[in-house]
């Protein structure tokens, strides 16, 4: 008798995880269904051109259930709760699911209602967000609309999908209104509640010194309590207020809505507690997370998912084989950083090495920490990979799970003597 597999979520981590399990085990060994609430998987990432004309929301969606292996079904409803106990899944039309392995990856959603005014007035007129489909077409009408002014683009909190998008959408808005012949009408602010403009010092050296060059202001340790769009306002809840003519926002995230309806299955913000090198939950052994519904320390971006999925599907062979899990995640996170004018940085760090300068995957290879040309193609380049390498489960050459070290100028973290 064949064991069940049940994944919830047929993003980037379910979809590729799912593909692996199907080459890993035949049909009558593992029965493997994905569940997901649509049928429309976007590639996330290209969310962040929509607003500058550089993509086309209807190309960065395909079919979920097209990039699924033969074997594996496809069921479409939104997930309703999980109970434990019991071992299966109540979903919104219904129908209940066994499992003997459940695989979370349901990633995370914005909730933009729990910042006060953000969805009042102004929202989707003054104060726009390009994390969601809707959202970055809007945000694409008041760019081409905008005549000069303050723009600013806050960060409500942390964690967020792909940390660096929103540095991503300021340098791209510095170039957008070079290239419109506006750049001196148009004042940018990058706000965020880090005290810096990244998380990882020699990274934040970087970035922060593209911002002043730029001349993009920086303010930090902004914990925005509130986004007032009739008054053009944010208040952060010290008090203190950032003025604007035109908001882009990154809204809270939470982890999807059913986890914190499933007694048991996540955290107080809806994010699976996970042990961060097996990804095996820490609520039940037989749950696996993969993807931003975790609650790793690891970044929130599709790389991670990418290289957690090698680790992910060796650990739960093993557990359907009874053995103990062997296989480690690094909290290995790779980024391509768009910085405008056609150029690009890249950064690859772990759980314990931060960003440092080199190249990448090896000695010969990508820039590291430093903008290039070659950088900005190989962000375009990504995409195709993604449909065709990532998420088919396929191994990309040279890239494992594990981070090369080889090519990194490791002496670049020795803290600097006088």
């Amino acid at each position: 008798m064949s064991r069940r597999l049940l994944v919830l979520g047929g993003g980037t981590g379910g979809t590729l995880a799912a593909n692996r399990l199907r080459r890993s085990f035949s049909p009558d060994e593992l029965e493997i269904t994905v569940v997901d609430t649509d049928d429309r998987h976007l590639y996330q990432p290209g969310l962040l051109f929509v607003p500058f004309g550089l993509a086309r929301p209807n190309d960065l969606v395909r079919s979920r259930a097209a990039q699924l292996r033969r074997g594996i079904v496809f069921h479409q409803s939104g997930v309703e709760q999980v109970d434990l106990d019991a071992e299966k899944v109540v979903l919104a039309d219904g129908s209940t699911f066994g499992y003997d392995v459940l695989l979370v990856a349901t990633g995370a959603t914005l909730v933009p209602e729990e910042t006060e005014g953000l969805t009042g007035a102004g929202w989707g007129e003054k104060a726009h967000t390009f994390y969601s489909p809707d959202g970055a077409p809007r945000l694409a009408e008041a760019l081409r609309g905008f005549e000069g002014g303050r723009l600013v683009v806050n960060v409500v909190d942390m964690p967020i999908k792909c940390p660096v998008a929103p540095l991503e959408f300021s340098f791209l808005a510095d170039w957008f209104f070079h290239k419109g012949g506006l750049r001196k009408k148009v004042e940018i602010t990058y706000v965020t509640p880090l005290d810096g403009a990244f998380t990882k010092a020699t990274c934040n050296r970087e970035l922060s010194g593209l911002l002043a060059e730029k001349g993009i202001e920086l303010v930090t340790e902004f914990n925005t309590g509130e986004v007032d769009g009739s008054a053009g306002r944010l208040v952060s809840y010290d008090g203190r207020e950032v003025p604007f003519d035109l908001a882009v926002v990154v809204p809270l995230h939470g982890g999807a809505p059913y986890v914190s309806r499933s007694t048991g299955l996540g955290d107080e913000l809806g994010f699976v507690p996970t042990d961060e090198a097996t990804l095996q939950s820490k609520v039940r052994d037989n749950v696996f997370v993969i993807g931003d519904a975790a609650d790793l320390r690891a970044s929130k971006a599709g790389s991670v998912a990418h290289f957690e999925g090698e680790v992910l599907v060796h650990n739960i062979e093993r557990f359907l084989a009874g053995e103990p899990l062997d296989a480690r995640f690094d909290g290995h996170t790779n980024c391509f950083i768009e910085s405008g004018f056609g150029k690009a940085l890249l950064i690859d760090y772990n759980y314990d090495v931060e960003p440092v300068p080199g190249r990448f995957p090896r000695r010969i290879g990508l820039p590291l920490l430093r903008e290039s040309r070659l950088n900005h193609l190989g962000k375009l380049a990504f995409q195709s990979l993604y449909w065709h390498v990532l998420l088919p489960g396929r191994d990309l050459p040279m890239l494992s799970g594990g981070m090369p070290v080889e090519g990194k100028r490791l002496d670049a973290l020795a803290p600097k003597t006088t």
